[in-house]
């Protein structure tokens, strides 16, 4: 049997993580959504929280939760304030925490390798945790950009360490890997340019696609009837490569600007923003440039950092600095709705997640706000943490009715109605 074929097989064979784990960046599907019934609308520093625990330094990743556990990235020494500290007291920190109880069951300190990028000016805001670990229900993945992407065990034992390259940028690493069968596909745009795939037993290299420039943003598989596509969007370009040998398939004009947001998909299309006030939709499953033949539409709206949703139709996206939620028509982008947060959202760079009818909104520094999922805006709810009021920049995510939610202070298990 050749290896394309065991990579295919191996990517439809169920995973061992569980239907209501959330096991990467944005869910299992990395779509940002969740079939979880009975979540929390409203909560406060005492309503509806299940458990909250204090982390030893700020973060934009997101939690993810596998089984009974939940893991989180950290960083801690520098980078905390604008030009100040030194960095060579930068630590990383991998921490798991016990899933009902919130109880610390294990942590990792990690040294960077130096030189980072300095932590100065607004870009850097995001630090040096802004890349969410992954796992297949057997092993955890992290990437730390230059320093490399680590395999653990769910016990905490390291099993691999490998490089994907050691270049840096004022904006820092923020790309979250990509399982797909036996391959754990990292965006080490920031780092060398490319597409790096691995052998996940191993950390040794597959394949190594280049020419990735200014992308930020999680890959995302596109299943059609040609087979899955791996799906990027960098600066200039939307590409679709074969995930299993990294051999581009397609590209279509996309983002004519640095690119953050992740794309999202239905069926065989591919929905893009992205900064310059930038959208678009693009079918899948094309060869070669398809930017005259593919692409259904485009239009001037977008937003810098957080990766949009799809509902019925429709697409959703909160500006990153305009304080608005956007709905589009997905099938001829058009738009549906704009419409501002109340009270003022101020900045967000958080990608919004969507579950039991209902989208989730997590601002910089005026806490979250719960709108109703559909084609009319409707806020259902502004929640803040009195005794907390430390940025937020990472995505919540949603497992066994509970909604998991850190700050660069806490992590928070939110629960109730």
């Amino acid at each position: 049997m050749t290896r394309r074929i065991i990579l295919a097989m191996s990517f439809l064979l169920p995973s061992l993580a569980t239907a209501a784990d959330w096991t990467g960046f944005r869910g299992p599907t990395g779509q940002g959504t969740s079939e979880e019934k009975g979540l929390p609308v409203k909560w406060s520093s005492t309503e509806n929280i299940v458990w909250k625990v204090d982390l030893p330094g700020p973060g934009a990743s997101s939690p993810i939760v596998v089984g009974d556990k939940v893991f989180v990235t950290a960083y801690s020494g520098y980078g905390l304030k604008a030009n100040e500290g030194d960095q060579k007291d930068l630590r990383r920190h991998l921490l798991c925490f016990h899933k009902k109880t919130g109880e610390k069951i294990w942590d990792k300190t990690f040294e960077p390798k130096l030189p980072e990028h300095n932590y100065s000016g607004e870009g850097a805001y995001q630090g040096y945790a802004g890349n969410t670990p992954v796992s297949d229900g057997e092993r955890l993945y992290v990437f730390f950009g230059k320093s490399g992407v680590y395999c653990f065990d769910l016990g905490g034992n390291e099993q691999w360490h490998e490089s994907v390259g050691e270049g840096t940028n004022g904006w820092g690493s923020g790309t979250s890997p990509v399982p797909f069968g036996n391959l754990l596909i990292v965006n080490a745009s920031i780092e060398s340019n490319s597409l790096v795939a691995l052998d996940k037993k191993t950390g040794k290299e597959v394949w190594k696609a280049k020419g990735i420039g200014s992308s930020w943003n999680t890959p995302q598989i596109v299943k059609t009837k040609e087979g899955p596509e791996l799906v990027v969007s960098m600066s200039d370009w939307i590409v679709a490569l074969k995930p299993d040998t990294g051999v581009e398939l397609w590209r279509a004009e996309g983002v004519h600007r640095y690119c953050c947001p992740s794309v999202v998909t239905h069926e065989d299309v591919v929905y893009a923003i992205g900064g310059g006030s930038t959208s678009l939709a693009v079918r899948a499953g094309g060869r070669g440039d398809v930017t005259k033949t593919h692409v259904l539409w485009r239009e001037n709206e977008g937003s810098n950092v957080g990766s949009p949703l799809y509902l019925d139709g429709n697409l959703f996206w909160a500006e990153d600095g305009g304080g608005r939620m956007q709905c589009q028509n997905g099938a001829t982008g058009e738009k549906t709705y704009e419409a501002r947060f109340k009270p003022g959202s101020g900045q967000i760079w958080s990608s919004p997640i969507l579950a039991d009818g209902k989208i989730y909104v997590v601002s910089q520094n005026n806490g979250t706000f719960v709108l109703a999922a559909g084609p009319k805006f409707e806020q259902l709810s502004h929640n803040t943490f009195a005794d907390d009021t430390s940025r937020t920049n990472a995505s919540p995510a949603v497992a066994a009715g509970k909604i998991y939610l850190r700050t660069d202070k806490r992590l928070y298990c939110i629960g109730g109605k």
